[in-house]
């Protein structure tokens, strides 16, 4: 195999499966400091299909995924992250933000929209497979408005989710339509991804509070490749001693990875916080940190 048909694989749902087993043993067994072919044995694949695994997710091989997995690397990601965080200060939360090679628009439902609780909205739903684990994603005519990773909760729970979330509108499962919003959302996640085909913005509908609409927006001000802590999120949005109130909306976000809570980490490193689970924040971190800062 030539190193043009690696770029050219495709970063797949088994993928992280793998990916999810590595980081569950790497962190176990981290003070050995295991060799691939302990890992390449664990995961039950050969030493090179497991360095051409690591080096299609991350673009990096075992062994730097393993430094990637610690405190201290996470620390120093947070440093390199400080000046792009002082640069989306000094723009401001309005307008059209850009996540990694795509543009969101956030809309958010009017004050009578968020009593009325959704009622009168018609919504599609399906699940699909992704890098990151299968989701179930749901999508008005003015936008998505659901992104949950289903196999933290499982399907039927997911599905709740979102009723809860707009119990008064109707839902439709449409895997072909959501199908191809998914496309387009998870396209820029593999090695061949062409910034020049990049489609129309992603428009989202959210509901929330208005606190929770800040913090949201603020979170789409981290670039792909840079961390922030819950503090700096809460001088993002002038509320410097609202730390824990931060972290609860952070914990509400219902769009997962469009809406990058991923990206907000503890300041002594620590990325264990995530509602989708630890292992997938890490997975999708590492993903990301093979981009450089601010892109």
């Amino acid at each position: 195999m030539t190193a043009l048909d690696l770029e050219n694989e495709q970063i797949t749902h088994e993928d992280y499966e793998r990916i999810s087993q590595a980081i569950h043993y790497l962190e176990a067994n981290f003070q050995d400091q295991p060799t691939l072919e302990e890992l390449a044995q664990h995961l039950h694949l050969s030493p090179f299909y497991t360095q051409r695994l690591f080096k299609r997710w991350a673009g990096i091989s075992p062994k730097r995924f393993l430094q990637h997995l610690t405190l201290k690397h996470a620390r120093q990601l947070l440093e390199d992250s400080h000046s792009v965080l002082d640069a989306a200060l000094d723009s401001g939360l309005s307008g059209t933000s850009r996540l990694h090679d795509l543009f969101v628009n956030i809309e958010a439902v009017t004050p009578a929209e968020y009593k009325r609780m959704g009622a009168g909205l018609e919504i599609s739903y399906g699940y699909h497979p992704t890098p990151f684990g299968e989701c179930l994603l749901a999508s008005t005519e003015r936008g998505i408005c659901g992104l949950w990773f289903t196999d933290t909760l499982g399907r039927e729970e997911t599905l709740a989710e979102l009723e809860a979330k707009w119990p008064g509108a109707n839902l439709t499962q449409n895997q072909l339509g959501t199908g191809t919003l998914v496309k387009q959302i998870f396209a820029h996640t593999q090695p061949d991804f062409d910034p020049a085909e990049e489609k129309s913005p992603l428009n989202l509908l959210i509901r929330g509070t208005n606190f929770q609409l800040q913090v949201w927006q603020a979170l789409l001000k981290i670039p792909a490749g840079a961390v922030c802590t819950y503090g700096q999120i809460a001088e993002m949005i002038d509320q410097p001693k609202a730390v824990r109130a931060v972290g609860t909306a952070i914990g509400k976000n219902g769009i997962a990875w469009l809406i990058p809570c991923h990206r907000v980490i503890r300041k002594n490193g620590e990325t264990q916080n995530y509602r989708w689970g630890g292992v997938r924040k890490k997975a999708i971190l590492i993903h990301e940190w093979g981009l450089p800062v601010g892109q």
